[in-house]
């Protein structure tokens, strides 16, 4: 069995053993559509500007996408895209687009703030709509999982947005991992010098709404609270533990899939943070966070260990020694046996000790696009799903990012996750965080 081979049946042994929870065996990826190639893919964006418009843009660029509708709470952040497509259909509500809307069309992009990922997702899902959605999946564990289940069981098309995942920079990280160049990995250290976190208390104060901003429904499952100009839209709601993920879940899921598809892993078996607690209403900064995970066709023998580092917090001088100290500010170092890879973050990775890979050729590959991916697919074209699908790929790899977020609300304390039940197996507190409550008469349908 090739390495690539023991990578597909590792996450498939996963999706196995999980198959007694939402998790079952994966679909075949041909021969997915009866009927011929769809000419048209019509469309439909949740958000119109900031994300959605650069995914808008991204998927436009398909001669076959057609973008039918949008729905965006602030109408004042929509003027640019209803002048670019303006026989398209807009809306305020998002519920108001999939009753009206649902039957002429085809496909979705679901492009908010973290909070209404699963919410909006899950019910675009579940009336047959493919689904392009953003990073992170969802913004907690329980409806990211639900979300890959629901793909699965609809047998819709899925990508999530970790669109750097298709670049060459990424996939080529992958190859000489998979490769073998630098033998079997031993360990794990990734970064990002963001800092999507506050410790501060909000503001008592509430400010008026501007016109043309419908602040309950941007508020979504979230509870009641006063409307604070800047303080949570239209971007620092990232910050805000009842709608963002930090940091972390801001970065996480783009820094770590390069490595996470190159060992062909599942779930950690323990993460524990070494940060700042995040407090109750914010997510904290200068993150630390160690991940267990069980070895792998491509890894050393025995578990492998992670550490995700953010804002201020950074490799340790021997880690930064092993790639002559050039830490950029976000990527991976990636440790094997026989060298060390350094990924920077949408940019060419690097061997190192560099005097042993003088003279490395670098292998050849193919052209991907993330979004023409998705449109082929979602149109019946490929025959097969994209490569950040929901179920199979971009659902685990989320769980696992949303993990080390849950951990920073117990500083030190090491948590043991049971992917299979979907549970913190140590920690009842922990516990309770793999979901989130709704507000009154916003609880997604799948969970009523």
């Amino acid at each position: 069995m090739n390495n690539a081979a023991i990578a597909r049946s590792s996450r498939r042994r996963f999706l196995s053993c999980a198959a007694s929870t939402v998790f079952s065996a994966p679909f075949v990826t041909t021969g997915l559509r009866a009927n011929p190639p769809s000419e048209r893919l019509r469309h439909a964006s949740f958000g119109a500007n900031g994300m959605a418009g650069a995914d808008i843009g991204s998927l436009s660029r398909s001669k076959n996408f057609e973008l039918a509708a949008v729905a965006d709470i602030d109408l004042r952040r929509a003027e640019g895209i209803r002048k670019r497509f303006p026989k398209a259909k807009f809306y305020q509500d998002w519920r108001q687009l999939l009753d009206k809307e649902s039957k002429n069309i085809d496909s979705v992009n679901v492009s908010t703030p973290d909070h209404m990922h699963g919410p909006i997702g899950l019910a675009a899902m579940d009336l047959g709509l493919h689904c392009y959605g953003q990073k992170p999946l969802a913004q907690n564990l329980r409806e990211c999982r639900a979300m890959a289940e629901m793909a699965r069981r609809r047998k819709v098309m899925t990508q999530m947005g970790i669109q750097i995942s298709s670049a060459f920079t990424e996939r080529l990280a992958v190859r000489i991992v998979q490769d073998g160049v630098i033998g079997k990995v031993k360990a794990v250290h990734s970064f990002s010098n963001k800092k999507w976190g506050d410790l501060g208390k909000v503001p008592q104060k509430s400010d008026p709404i501007p016109e043309g901003f419908d602040w309950n429904l941007w508020l979504g499952v979230a509870k009641e609270r006063p409307f604070i100009s800047g303080y949570y839209h239209p971007g620092a709601w990232r910050k805000r533990r009842d709608f963002g993920t930090g940091t972390f879940g801001d970065m996480g899921c783009h820094i770590f899939s390069g490595w996470y598809r190159a060992l062909g892993l599942t779930s950690p078996l323990s993460v524990v943070s070494h940060g700042p607690a995040s407090n109750k209403d914010n997510w904290a900064i200068n993150a630390k966070i160690d991940y267990v995970f069980p070895q792998t066709g491509f890894t050393q023998e025995g578990t492998v260990p992670v550490t995700w580092y953010d804002g201020d917090e950074r490799p340790p001088k021997e880690i930064a020694a092993l790639v002559d100290n050039k830490v950029p500010g976000q990527g991976s170092i990636i440790i094997g046996t026989d060298g060390v890879l350094l990924a920077p973050h949408m940019s060419t990775p690097g061997l190192y000790p560099k005097k042993k890979f003088e003279g490395f050729k670098y292998p050849k590959l193919e052209a991907r696009d993330h979004y023409m991916e998705y449109v082929e697919s979602a149109r019946g074209a490929s025959g097969k799903k994209p490569s950040a699908n929901f179920d199979e790929y971009s659902g685990p790899l989320t769980e696992t990012v949303l993990l080390g977020c849950l951990a920073t609300l117990f500083p030190r304390e090491k948590l043991q996750w049971d992917a299979r039940a979907l549970q913190v197996t140590n920690n009842v507190g922990a516990n309770a965080q793999v979901g989130r409550d709704y507000r009154k008469g916003w609880t997604p349908k799948i969970f009523s």
